[in-house]
């Protein structure tokens, strides 16, 4: 039996080598209960796996529905979804246990904590059947102009970092749940988000953040993610995903990974830019990838994705070995992780376990200022990441719902009239009513720093607070931006810290 490549006229490869093929791709799609006729043609070719956002959840029953349906037509099928907890999470409409980000846990530093988070949200995914979780992030957060993993991270300490990952991967495996540590060889060195660009990280090896990584094999991961950025210390050229001396040479031979390794979304523009997907996915399982994702909904873009590799398999510019190699490994993994199709009961999880992690990181940084009840609170932060979930979290909602007399706005991203918006909390903090303006980054987005400036020049005594990373002058802070992390935020500024 064969299988033709791209019609009539494409190479045709035997049905074993096509179907490794399909293996080594995760697709993206629409819908929430039925599958997409070209996605049930990939799967039934093979495909290794899909990979859920959250155009694909309404609700916890309609996910299960859906991964049975997923399942029935390939039982071996892996369903994955990005859930780092925090203000990443695509789970929200199906019940998602509320956990801080990892920056929050790191900060409140016991690992006992992080292993309860971490359980709580692969308990959640076990019942949703979805049972690959690209998480956690072993990034080190090394520089504090870096724009995409900041509070992603558990901290900028190599050691802290492994610490909490070995405490995240061993709580997701006793679940049965396979854990992803991203991005290797990290992320966190960098200026540059490689969503929106190729991103570089100039250290010298010895300086690289590899530690995290190495940790995370010698717990056990049983899968790891590349990162799109380009290392000249280890490749002078090519970024992570695309270098065979970066993913063959430094994962497989020095680090001894033989797990599972999976490519960051091809259509980010690091690599769509200047590769295009089609000759990423061709060219990362070149390098040494197992599988490639290709995160969109447009099932046209994957099909590009498996033409050029069936095109290269045929041409003989990606060999047989490579490709059977890669395959095989996808194979082992499913079989630990791709459940059978009986999403429901699970044992039961810490539900209260994120909330303790988050108010512990609140406190974690000395004495806490006193309650400001009735404030006004303007809360500042970034427009929302367009390839990270917000579920439109704020703190002016948290301090309200314990606080009613509480007032505020909330101010996503720069406003048009700046002198407008102070003048307006100004006033609204008239004849001693406290002030609060909570910040989110302010160090990357200058705007908010011209915001507290006015603030001050009217309200000296504005109580400035943090939600994303920690900046000088702030008097508490949050470490991430999740819900749960804004409630323990709220709790101290409305004094319920009971």
């Amino acid at each position: 039996m064969t299988h033709s490549a791209a019609g009539p006229l494409g190479p045709v490869l035997p049905a074993a080598l096509d179907e490794a093929a399909h293996r080594c791709l995760v697709a993206g799609f629409d819908g929430t209960t039925t599958v997409p006729d070209t996605l049930k043609r990939l799967i039934d070719r093979g495909l290794g796996g899909v990979i859920l956002f959250t155009r694909n959840i309404r609700d916890a029953d309609q996910v299960r529905e859906l991964t049975c349906t997923l399942r029935t037509l390939r039982p071996d099928l892996l369903i994955a979804i990005d859930n780092e907890g925090g203000g990443i999470g695509h789970l929200v409409a199906a019940g998602a246990p509320e956990v801080p980000g990892s920056w929050a846990l790191g900060a409140a530093d016991d690992p006992g904590l992080t292993a309860a988070c971490a359980d709580a949200l692969a308990g959640h995914l076990l019942s949703l059947g979805i049972t690959v979780s690209y998480a956690p992030v072993a990034d080190v957060q090394s520089r504090s102009e870096n724009p995409i993993v900041r509070t992603r991270a558990f901290g900028g300490d190599p050691e802290l970092v492994s610490r909490h990952l070995r405490a995240w991967i061993g709580a997701t495996e006793s679940r049965g749940v396979a854990s992803c540590a991203k991005h290797f060889p990290g992320h966190g060195g960098t200026v540059t988000d490689s969503h929106h660009e190729l991103a570089v990280d100039p250290r010298p090896y010895e300086r690289l953040d590899l530690a995290p990584f190495r940790a995370a094999v010698g717990a056990g991961v049983p899968m790891l993610m590349s990162a799109h950025v380009v290392f000249p210390a280890l490749d002078p050229e090519l970024p992570a995903t695309l270098s065979r001396r970066i993913l063959s040479d430094v994962l497989r031979g020095e680090l001894g990974f033989d797990g599972v390794l999976v490519s960051d979304a091809l259509e980010m523009r690091a690599i769509a830019d200047r590769y295009g997907e089609a000759a990423g996915a061709r060219l990362a399982l070149a390098a040494g990838a197992d599988q490639v994702i290709v995160a969109v909904p447009d099932l046209e873009v994957t099909l590009a994705c498996r033409d050029a590799v069936l095109d290269a398999l045929g041409a003989g510019d990606l060999t047989e070995e490579r490709v059977t190699e890669a395959a095989e490994r996808v194979r082992r993994l499913a079989l630990r992780y791709a459940a059978p199709c009986r999403p429901g009961a699970v044992a039961a999880w810490d539900a209260h376990a994120g909330l303790t992690a988050a108010r512990r990181a609140v406190r974690s940084g000395g004495p806490l200022p006193r309650p400001v009840p009735g404030a006004h609170v303007v809360d500042c932060f970034p427009p929302p990441h367009p390839a990270l979930n917000w579920g439109g979290e704020d703190l002016l909602t948290e301090v309200r719902a314990l606080d009613p007399t509480a007032t505020g706005t909330a101010v996503a991203g720069e406003p048009d009239d700046l002198a407008a918006v102070a003048g307006e909390a100004l006033r609204a903090a008239e004849e001693g009513r406290p002030l609060v303006l909570a910040l989110c980054d302010a160090e990357l987005y200058a705007w908010q720093g011209r915001l507290r400036d006015a603030l001050f020049a009217g309200r000296p005594d504005t109580l400035v607070v943090s939600t994303g990373l920690p900046e000088a002058g702030d008097e508490l802070a949050a470490h991430g931006r999740g819900r749960v992390n804004l409630r323990a935020l709220a709790e101290v500024l409305a004094g319920r810290t009971d």
